[in-house]
């Protein structure tokens, strides 16, 4: 077995879903509502056949193992489902959905914690709870980091609110893996299944646009976020973003031109053809793009490691384990560096 690394994998939590919606059974309801106006009946349907026949993938370690070992990767970065973020649940519900989805993921990867690595979550839409939250799934669980959405209700990743959080996640050296959970396009998007193929990549660059441009890039450069979906469109359309910066005096909030600024990120590689990913290699660079499969869903890469081996990069071991292995490394926390990657198996 190579020694490939896959940040990008996703744990279903069921218990927890019930949980929630036992708890606050009207938010539950109206967030679900907004979903299915988000994603059109066709989509929805579609998405709930397949989800339903890769339960096992998303929820038993050992079918996860398994899944890997045909993959040839060696090691999977387990981040909780994106539908688990729940940016509509009251401080008290949201606070409790981030630890619970931190302890339920360090129960999973301690089944193969030669194989498992996590990443917990946070409430993003409790600013002041961002901290205790991050500390819990990276001190008190061991995790590597944890998982964000591009926005949660009104606050977007400029709001000033986050700045103790973007502190203390340089601080710890923790990974914040950047994975988008609808789209505010909402209805516009509600066939074709557009809220996926438009609506992701476009909140990929919305958010990492907050970020470059807002100058929290500068003021905490040593920030380690990882971008899901090779950043979406922001990486190929950059020059955009620098003309603005060069002419918008509204535009001048970060110190440098927004291109200078990928390279202070990282950015996985499920960007589903291989000159996207070569251009994604050329903008930000070999060392900060990283391997990823979106693990196990429909639109994810079915041969992440044979995808990158296909590319003709002139650095692929970077891609599939290196720079990741040092990105793990760098993390602080508790327990977080102890877990190396698998030895290569025959």
């Amino acid at each position: 077995m190579s020694g490939a690394i896959d940040v990008h994998a996703h744990l279903l939590l069921p218990a927890l879903q019930e949980e929630v919606a036992r708890r606050d059974p009207d938010g539950f309801a109206a967030a679900n509502a907004l979903d299915a106006r988000r994603n059109g009946p066709e989509s929805l349907a579609a998405s709930g056949r397949m989800i339903g026949a890769r339960i096992p993938l998303l929820t038993a370690p050992a079918a996860r193992i398994a899944a890997m070992d045909e993959q040839g990767v060696a090691q999977q970065w387990v981040s909780p489902s994106p539908n688990h973020f729940h940016p509509w649940a009251d401080e008290e519900l949201g606070v409790w959905i981030a630890k619970e989805a931190n302890r339920q993921i360090a129960a999973h990867i301690a089944t193969a914690p030669d194989r498992l690595r996590g990443l917990g979550t946070v409430p993003l839409q409790h600013p002041s709870r961002l901290v205790e939250c991050l500390d819990d799934a990276v001190l008190a669980h061991g995790l590597l980091g944890v998982e964000i959405s591009s926005f949660a209700g009104d606050v977007e990743l400029s709001d000033e609110r986050l700045e103790p959080f973007w502190a203390r996640a340089a601080e710890l050296g923790a990974i914040v893996f950047l994975h988008p959970f609808g789209c505010s396009l909402d209805e516009r998007l509600d066939r074709f299944y557009l809220s996926n193929t438009v609506g992701q990549p476009t909140e990929n660059a919305v958010a990492l646009s907050h970020l470059i441009f807002a100058g929290v890039l500068d003021r905490h450069p040593e920030l380690r976020i990882v971008a899901a979906h090779g950043g979406g469109y922001l990486p190929t359309l950059i020059g955009r973003s620098d003309r603005a910066w060069a002419v918008r005096p509204e535009a001048r909030g970060c110190a440098e031109p927004p291109s200078t600024y990928l390279r202070r990120l990282w950015f996985d590689t499920v960007v589903h053809d291989e000159r996207t990913l070569r251009a994604l290699v050329e903008v930000a660079g070999v060392d900060r793009v990283v391997l990823g499969s979106d693990f196990p869903f429909d639109m994810g890469l079915d041969d992440p490691v044979g995808f990158v081996q296909g590319a003709g990069l002139a650095d692929a071991d970077a891609v599939l384990s290196r720079t990741a292995d040092a990105l793990a490394a760098g993390v602080h926390g508790a327990d977080a560096a102890s877990a190396p990657v698998a030895e290569a198996r025959a």
